[in-house]
């Protein structure tokens, strides 16, 4: 064990996370994905235990490989990889692998996988606002030199994510705003960058009414805001997802041990990714559910611990951003599941079942650990001498 331990750096916390994350993820997605294996290949189950097996192995090696990496790489990564992520979000949007009218994953040649653009797109953002706020911080309270330069990429991101998928957009553009607050922007500035998404995405849904056609998934988005504030007989497809859910976590009661035997399995259009928390609670309980909860909590304070310990700004704004990102989307999709939220599709990290979204997810989760890692190899600075020590 010590000799396996000396090769592992950074937070021994967060790497016991993935690890409890991946079994739970490897017995929830044997679990849920039943009906797709008799659909698809005559019921044999374990065709997908070790496509699932063998797609989190490869990502846990690609975490080792990236928290290898010195955390400062990435800052030049990342310019990289936003100049690579907006024509590949352009050419998904326009020419993508269409699923339920919407076009968010390119296929790769040869290997014939599916892969979603908006996975790498996500990440390249994250770091390129991480390092930008790093690099302008003597002028970052400054409109016009500062943040308005900022709000480009974000944008553009953003907008070509936007029309095949409203939350990861609204996700990621949440995810630069805590990033902005915490790089020491102006508040005002914020909130007029706030005031801005919401006039842009009022102006969206006016015209998709005014011209019917003219953005395909405004009727999906419009009916599940509708079926959750209220059910009649048109929102009662959209509906459908949550009161299966429902169901699923009423049968797991308190506690509950009986991994394998889920009954909602069968009825969840997508038990396997986007309600997987519904399997959760169903076979292990209210108490199973908590422990998944307490484990994304977990893993974004050690995070927000990584980045308060970095002497590097770069590497504070790159382990929080990145933590903070993770978590909320998992929260939004435990949200989903017991209809606090409307039903969103976000996937729970590392936990759904995925190939490329897990192979990024542990990218971006190697990134912290080179933060922690880098931060482990050189002497702590003072307290007072932390980048975000005196944040405002």
């Amino acid at each position: 064990m010590e000799t396996i331990l000396k090769y592992i750096k950074g937070d021994r916390a967060i790497w016991l996370i993935m690890l409890i994350l991946s079994v739970a993820s490897l017995l929830l997605v044997y679990s849920s994905i039943v009906t797709l294996a008799y659909r698809h290949h005559d019921g044999n189950t374990f065709y997908y235990l070790f496509r699932h097996g063998f797609i989190l192995v490869c990502g846990l090696g690609l975490m080792y490989l990236a928290h290898k990496v010195k955390f400062t790489y990435y800052a030049r990564i990342a310019q990289l990889a936003l100049y690579i992520s907006i024509p590949l979000l352009l050419v998904t949007l326009l020419m993508g692998t269409s699923l339920n009218s919407a076009n968010r994953w390119l296929t790769i040649p040869v290997i014939n996988q599916t892969f979603q653009t908006s996975d790498l797109a996500k990440l390249a953002l994250i770091m390129y606002v991480a390092r930008f706020l790093a690099l302008k911080q003597d002028v970052i309270k400054d409109f016009q030199k500062g943040f308005l330069p900022m709000l480009i990429p974000i944008f553009v991101v953003c907008g070509l994510i936007f029309p095949a998928d409203l939350s990861t957009a609204a996700l990621l553009f949440v995810n630069c705003i805590v990033l902005m607050f915490i790089g020491k922007a102006q508040l005002k500035h914020i909130g007029l960058l706030v005031l801005a998404g919401i006039f842009a995405l009022g102006m969206v849904y006016l015209v998709g009414k005014a011209m019917p056609g003219s953005f395909k998934r405004l009727d999906t988005w419009t009916t599940r805001i509708e079926s959750f504030w209220k059910a009649d007989q048109a929102t009662a497809n959209a509906s459908y997802q949550t009161d299966q859910s429902k169901i699923a976590i009423a049968q797991g009661g308190l506690a509950r041990l009986a991994p394998g035997k889920s009954v909602q399995r069968n009825f969840l259009p997508h038990p396997y990714s986007d309600f997987i928390y519904a399997i959760v609670l169903e076979e292990y309980g209210l108490l199973g559910g908590i422990g998944i909860l307490l484990l994304y909590l977990m893993l974004l304070f050690r995070s927000i611990k990584v980045g308060l310990s970095s002497p590097k700004m770069f590497g504070a704004l790159l382990a929080i951003g990145i933590g903070f990102g993770l978590v909320f989307q998992a929260m939004v999709n435990m949200a989903v599941a017991v209809n606090l939220v409307p039903v969103t599709g976000q996937t729970l990290p590392m936990v759904s079942m995925g190939g490329t979204s897990i192979w990024f997810t542990c990218l971006a989760v190697g990134m912290i650990l080179s933060v922690s890692a880098g931060t482990e190899s050189k002497e702590e600075l003072p307290t007072g001498n932390r980048p975000l020590a005196h944040a405002s």
